[in-house]
């Protein structure tokens, strides 16, 4: 099989998959009063960083969501990055 000279096979890159930190430590419980747990899934601008970049399982994903939105309302976290 000939190939003209622009193209190239593109090579595949496989990522190790992420674990949840949730799952691999069960003592570890996600509560809305807990600020310094929540704080790492909270980007600067104040979103909450998805389940693909921050490798939770998709059921402690919405428990965390759940517990930053409740924290939020509570005003324990900000819902923009002004407050942090």
């Amino acid at each position: 099989m000939k190939r003209g000279k622009g193209t190239k096979r593109k090579k595949t890159f496989y990522q190790k998959r992420k674990i949840c930190r949730f799952c691999a430590d069960p003592s570890t419980e996600i509560m809305y009063r807990d600020f310094n747990t929540l704080k790492h899934f909270i980007t600067e601008r104040g979103k909450i960083i998805p389940r693909r970049i921050s490798g939770n399982c998709a059921k402690h994903q919405r428990y965390l969501t759940r517990a930053i939105k409740r924290a939020r309302v509570v005003s324990i976290m900000p819902f923009t990055a002004s407050s942090f």
